[in-house]
C-alpha cells in the first residue's frame, strides 16, 4: 500500500471516530453531568497521549520541552481541554446533538475574524459573505426553521455551542506557532487541563465515580475524540501528498454524525438541521477557497 492510500485509510478511520462522538457526548451525558464528563474524558485522553509518547520514544523530548514552555501550555491547557469542553458539554446537555454539533462547526469561520482582530490579517467581502451564509445556517438550526419569528429553541444552549466554537478558534490563534511537536504539546496542555478540571471537581463537590456506564463513555470519548484520533489524523496528513486531499474530508463528519445521532441517540433529524448544516459548510468552503486563493497570490 503506497503512502497516499495509507493516508486515506488513516483519514477515514478518524472520520469514522469523529462522526460518532456527538452521539457519544449525548449518550454519556445521560449517566454523567457535563463536569464529570470533562474530567473523565480528559483524564483518559491524557493517558492515551502519554502511551503514544512512550510508543514513539518522545517522553524525554517532552520533559525537555515542558521545562521551557510550561507557562505557555498552562494557558493553552486552561482553554483546551478545561474551558472548551466544559462549555461544549454543557451545550450538549441543553441542546439536541443535531443542533449542538453543527453550531460548534462555526469555529472555522470565527477563526478568520479572530485572525483579523489579533493577527492583523486582512479580510475581504468574500469572508463576510461566508460569515453571512454560515450564520444563516446557525439561525436555521437554532430556530428549527422558524426564521419569521426568530424563536430560539434553547437560547442558552445556542450561546454555549457558539461559545465553544469561539473558544476553539481562540485556542488555535494562541497555538498558531505551535504544533512543531503536536503530541508533545497536546500532552502538555492536557496535564494542566486535567489538573484544573480535577480541582474544579473538588471545589464543586462532584462525585468522581457516579456511574460505570458514564466512565466507559468518558473512556470512549477520551480515546476517539481527544486522543488516538488526533494521532491518526497527524499520520494521515504526514503521509498525504497534499494536506488538501485529506483536510477536505472533514466536511463529511457533520453529515455522517447526523446518521449516527439518528441511529444511536434516537433523535428525529429535522429538515432545518440538514438545511442549516448545508449553509454552515457552504460558508466555510467559500471562506477556505478564498484563503487558499489569497495564499497562492501572495507567493
Amino acid at each position: 500500500m503506497d503512502n497516499q492510500k495509507k493516508a486515506y485509510l488513516f483519514a477515514f478511520i478518524v472520520i469514522l471516530f469523529w462522526s460518532t462522538v456527538a452521539s457519544a457526548f449525548k449518550i454519556t451525558l445521560r449517566f454523567l453531568n457535563y463536569i464529570q464528563l470533562v474530567f473523565w474524558a480528559s483524564f483518559f485522553s491524557m493517558i492515551v497521549l502519554f502511551l503514544i509518547l512512550l510508543f514513539e520514544n518522545r517522553f524525554k523530548k517532552f520533559l525537555r520541552y515542558f521545562k521551557i514552555y510550561w507557562t505557555h501550555h498552562l494557558i493553552l491547557g486552561i482553554l483546551n481541554p478545561f474551558v472548551y469542553y466544559l462549555v461544549l458539554f454543557k451545550a450538549y446537555s441543553l441542546l439536541p446533538a443535531q443542533q449542538a454539533q453543527p453550531l460548534n462547526q462555526t469555529w472555522a469561520i470565527l477563526l478568520t475574524f479572530l485572525s483579523a482582530l489579533f493577527l492583523k490579517q486582512k479580510t475581504g467581502w468574500k469572508d463576510f459573505l461566508a460569515l453571512f451564509i454560515s450564520f444563516t445556517g446557525v439561525l436555521i438550526i437554532s430556530t428549527q426553521g422558524r426564521l419569521s419569528d426568530l424563536k430560539f429553541s434553547n437560547p442558552g444552549g445556542v450561546l454555549l455551542a457558539l461559545g465553544s466554537a469561539f473558544v476553539w478558534a481562540f485556542y488555535w490563534i494562541l497555538n498558531l506557532h505551535g504544533l512543531k511537536e503536536p503530541i508533545v504539546e497536546l500532552f502538555s496542555n492536557f496535564i494542566f487541563g486535567v489538573a484544573f478540571i480535577f480541582a474544579f471537581m473538588l471545589i464543586s463537590g462532584q462525585d468522581f465515580f457516579p456511574n460505570l456506564y458514564g466512565i466507559i463513555g468518558g473512556l470512549y470519548i477520551g480515546i476517539f475524540e481527544m486522543g488516538i484520533a488526533f494521532y491518526f489524523w497527524l499520520k494521515a496528513l504526514s503521509l498525504s501528498r497534499t494536506t488538501a486531499r485529506i483536510s477536505i474530508l472533514v466536511y463529511l463528519i457533520p453529515f455522517l454524525s447526523l446518521i449516527f445521532i439518528r441511529l444511536t441517540v434516537g433523535e428525529k433529524i429535522l429538515w432545518s438541521t440538514v438545511a442549516g448544516l448545508f449553509f454552515i459548510i457552504l460558508g466555510i468552503l467559500i471562506q477556505q477557497y478564498h484563503l487558499i486563493k489569497l495564499t497562492k497570490e501572495n507567493k
